[in-house]
């Protein structure tokens, strides 16, 4: 296949600081059109940059501005019989302490839903790891806690 076939899109690993405990909860955008949890990621537009393209996805998809960290690794994949390339980047809310309002069930109070994505929950990293549907978004969260712990 040549490279214009290629499905472009980007994407972030939403964290912040849990208001509990202060460990690292991250969000995840539970999509109806696929019934699947994922990191919040879209298509690029024509001629957008990577980065861009995921800050857009994110504020799209949660809400949320934010201020994108370390580059993760870019993820490859078939979708319905079409190569798909997704770059990743580490990502917190913007703001000075990165929080935002939740309630008791972990969802931002400050999300609307919509047609893409219709619900939104802060999850510690073992528990997102558990409601990822896919295993290439599992390796995300890993990835992820390796450059949390590298700039620690």
């Amino acid at each position: 296949m040549d490279e214009k076939s290629v499905i472009r899109a980007a994407g972030c690993v939403l964290w912040r600081r849990s208001p509990s405990d202060g460990g690292p909860e991250i969000a995840l955008v539970h999509r109806p059109r696929y019934d699947d949890w994922s990191h919040p990621k879209g298509k690029l537009k024509r001629g957008e940059e990577p980065l861009r393209g995921a800050v857009r996805e994110v504020l799209e998809e949660t809400g949320v501005v934010c201020v994108p960290g370390a580059a993760l690794p870019t993820v490859r994949y078939l979708a319905k019989g079409r190569p798909k390339e997704v770059r990743y980047w580490a990502a917190e809310p913007a703001g000075a302490d990165g929080a935002h309002g939740t309630d008791e069930a972990g969802t931002d109070e400050d999300f609307v839903p919509n047609d893409e994505v219709d619900r939104l929950v802060w999850l510690p990293p073992d528990e997102a790891r558990a409601w990822l549907t896919h295993d290439h978004d599992r390796a995300l969260v890993d990835a992820f806690l390796d450059t949390l712990r590298s700039r620690a």
